[in-house]
């Protein structure tokens, strides 16, 4: 069986599966084999760890398929695009894959900027930055993608620290807002080892939602009324945000920016359904 090498940044950039979810990939393979070739770059593993590792267990053969990447960042960049395109991701997951998207990128600019080339070679300038390309590409503002910078940073941080608190935020287990994460970004060492250690002790535990019915009483359509107040909530602030954005339309550039708000919210809303 080939010998692969396992990039720990690499493979700490998909999210981990749970058990339930794994036993199922692992019973598939068992019985139909690996039938999608396994992505490695530099004969390190980029996609297919999770079939990586059961194929290894079981002795299953698998295929390789080689890509090739000037740098590490563009490998990164190719992980991240993946993963998106890929998967039905939470907020907070959107938030740091565009984040690690944009300090890759920024990264790999600056490499083609000092040899005095584009990324596709060209001897052009770069007109847009990379948070507005980033975000026409994402369909959010370009705000939005400084402010995901920051949080990667913090989840980043924190999981130098705590392994097991960065994949409590990126699953969804605690409750801590992108707000909370891009204030971390700057905080001291201290500051992040202690939101580190307060995560794993279930600091910041979810809290079931406010209800006035007991639990054991409680109906199938309390259970919905209850799930549908944050989305109600948040359809009355988008609302609001769309209007103000309308009345502030005065020529025709100004609606880029509407269109750009309104993909914001969709996203937002998706978002939202998912954790119904």
């Amino acid at each position: 069986m080939q010998n692969i090498l396992i990039d720990e940044e690499f493979r700490d950039l998909l999210p981990a599966l749970d058990a339930e979810t794994y036993a199922l990939l692992e019973e598939n393979l068992l019985e139909n084999g690996c039938r999608d070739a396994l992505i490695i770059w530099n004969n390190t593993l980029i996609d297919g760890h999770n079939r990586y590792e059961i194929c290894t267990k079981h002795d299953i053969p698998f295929s390789t398929i080689s890509k090739e990447f000037a740098s590490r960042e563009e490998v990164l960049i190719w992980i991240v695009s993946t993963q998106v395109s890929r998967r039905n991701l939470t907020p907070i997951q959107l938030s740091y894959y565009r984040g690690r998207h944009y300090r890759a990128d920024k990264i790999v600019q600056g490499i083609y900027r000092h040899a005095g080339k584009s990324k596709n070679g060209h001897n052009d300038h770069f007109y847009d930055t990379t948070a507005k390309r980033l975000g026409k590409q994402y369909n959010v503002a370009e705000v939005t993608i400084r402010r995901d910078a920051k949080v990667a940073d913090a989840i980043d941080a924190v999981g130098k620290t705590s392994p097991d608190a960065k994949r409590r935020i990126l699953s969804g287990e605690i409750s801590i807002s992108k707000k909370q994460l891009k204030e971390l970004s700057s905080g001291s060492a201290d500051e992040i080892e202690a939101v580190s250690a307060d995560i794993v002790n279930d600091v910041y535990k979810k809290q079931a939602p406010a209800n006035n019915t007991p639990i054991e009483h409680a109906t199938p359509v309390d259970s919905i009324h209850a799930a549908m107040r944050p989305l109600n909530a948040a359809i009355g602030n988008l609302s609001n945000t769309i209007n103000s954005n309308l009345s502030k339309i005065t020529k025709k550039s100004d609606r880029a920016e509407l269109k750009t708000t309104l993909r914001s919210c969709i996203d937002i809303l998706e978002g939202l359904c998912g954790q119904m």
